[in-house]
């Protein structure tokens, strides 16, 4: 038995060292002779020093590893820019890829408008500065704490998806075969949003119009002569041009038509026509009374609204394109000429707050609403029970509304109504409301109607005027530093 144990213990010993030979054998390194009665590895002994302590071992030197020559080795030889900033905004950069952006989006749509465009660099310019306004008002709204969450730009991208008769995935397909990458269109529409936001809250809701006010404005109606401030384009076009060129210029026209109607500012277009060196003036001809404005003039802009734009006039001098800005006098008034619509009109009104988050109204609402179309509860009761409104002890009945009694978020809801039928959530500056239509009627202004109808009047006119103080002081007090120039 103790044989052979030590012949197991010598067998075990001698693959020992033939296993340290091999392996040295691989690493290039000569192997270190092993006892020849124990086997275990002997290191010699390091030479004593002189002073008598022992010397630290050398160590070799690596060789330099020879690194293959690829094209994932080399280091680029300048660096390569991937965005750089235009502009800066307060504490907020504008990149050039946003800027890119934005200038190939109004590109495109100028272009299917029949709009010349302007030098790229003159475009590239105007752009830019849009985008500073837009940025300082951004900022400025969101630091009175104006917050647009991810719900209501979802709302609003679905909303204007099925303008364009499109899924919400098609429109997004859309945008993104034009170029426009989603993310970007989101945050665009989320910056209007605040601005929209802001102006309801921190500016309509301010306003105040007194009956003094009414009073004086119905006052001069009545005794003033008829007065008109049109704004006016002009594609310059002599009377003896060729044929052709008279087509050109009448296509443009109508073009600009089309652009005024969709509510681009007349201003903005002239600067964008001038720049590319085309026949085009423009501006406002102030409050005029009709003897002294053409009778063509007069003529396109009688059946008017103020904001409206009537097709191209032709003169000797080419094509007119107006916009009736304002009119004043004569015993007219926006307020009582002609018929004027009624909606009976009932909603319930929930507001989101600490206790009631967005997406809980909306459900709660939602909820409500489907309970009653299904008929297993009355709307005036649900008023009454959740309806945070003033008109909740009267069911929700508002009695009979005209048109701009509403806020425009209310008022366009309600007139996509049939009557009977119960909306889904709406929300307006107040919350989120349920409406039905009740009842539809058209009568003559009353007085009441006049002075009512007047005082809104007064009141867009000073939230406009507020507004467009606030977006100058807000532009001068911001700080802009401008780097498109720069390389």
């Amino acid at each position: 038995m103790k044989i052979s144990l030590i012949v197991r213990l010598l067998a075990f010993v001698l693959a020992c060292a033939c296993l340290s030979v091999a392996t040295a054998q691989l690493s290039g390194v000569p192997a270190t002779p092993a006892d020849n009665v124990t086997g275990m590895t002997v290191r010699p002994t390091p030479a004593p020093a002189v002073g008598g302590s022992f010397a630290t071992p050398r160590l070799a030197s690596p060789k330099p590893v020879a690194v293959p020559n690829s094209a994932a080795n080399r280091l680029p030889a300048e660096p390569v820019l991937i965005d750089r900033i235009v502009a800066i905004v307060n504490a907020e950069a504008i990149t050039d890829r946003e800027l890119r952006l934005k200038v190939d989006a109004i590109s495109r749509r100028l272009k299917t408008q029949g709009v010349t465009l302007p030098p790229q660099q003159e475009l590239q310019r105007q752009v830019l500065e849009r985008m500073v306004s837009d940025a300082a008002q951004q900022q400025a709204a969101r630091e009175l704490g104006i917050k647009i969450d991810e719900v209501t730009i979802d709302r609003a991208v679905a909303r204007i998806a099925q303008e364009s008769q499109l899924s919400a995935a098609q429109f997004r397909s859309r945008l993104e075969a034009d170029g426009v990458p989603f993310q970007s269109f989101r945050q665009d529409i989320a910056g209007e949003l605040t601005i929209a936001r802001f102006k309801e809250r921190e500016i309509d809701s301010r306003v105040q119009v007194s009956e003094s006010e009414v009073d004086v404005y119905i006052a001069e109606q009545k005794t003033a002569a008829v007065e008109f401030n049109i704004a006016q384009i002009l594609v310059e076009i002599g009377e003896d041009a060729p044929a052709d060129k008279v087509a050109k210029a009448r296509q443009q026209a109508q073009a600009i038509v089309r652009m005024g109607r969709t509510g681009t500012d007349f201003a903005r277009i002239v600067s964008s026509l001038s720049s590319t060196g085309e026949p085009v003036q423009g501006g406002l001809t102030g409050m005029r009374t009709v003897d002294r404005l053409p009778a063509l003039f007069v003529e396109a802009v009688m059946p008017l609204k103020p904001g409206e734009v009537a097709d191209e006039v032709r003169s000797p001098a080419g094509f007119h394109i107006l916009r009736l800005v304002e009119r004043r006098g004569g015993g007219w008034s926006n307020a009582s000429s002609g018929p004027v619509k009624q909606t009976r009109v009932r909603h319930i009104l929930i507001r989101v707050n600490e206790l009631n988050t967005e997406t809980e109204v909306i459900r709660r609402l939602t909820e409500i609403a489907e309970r009653m179309r299904a008929g297993t509860v009355d709307f005036a009761d649900m008023a009454r029970q959740y309806s945070v409104d003033g008109s909740a002890g009267q069911g929700g009945d508002l009695g009979l509304v005209y048109q701009g009694d509403t806020v425009q978020e209310f008022e366009r809801a309600m007139d996509a109504l049939e009557i009977g039928q119960i909306s889904d959530p709406v929300q307006s500056p107040f919350g989120y409301h349920l409406i039905q239509v009740i009842e539809r009627r058209t009568d003559e202004a009353s007085p009441d109607r006049v002075r009512s109808a007047t005082r809104n009047l007064l009141r867009t006119r000073k939230s406009n005027e507020r507004f467009q103080e606030w977006t100058t002081e807000v532009r001068d007090r911001a700080y802009v530093e401008y780097r498109l120039d720069e390389n």
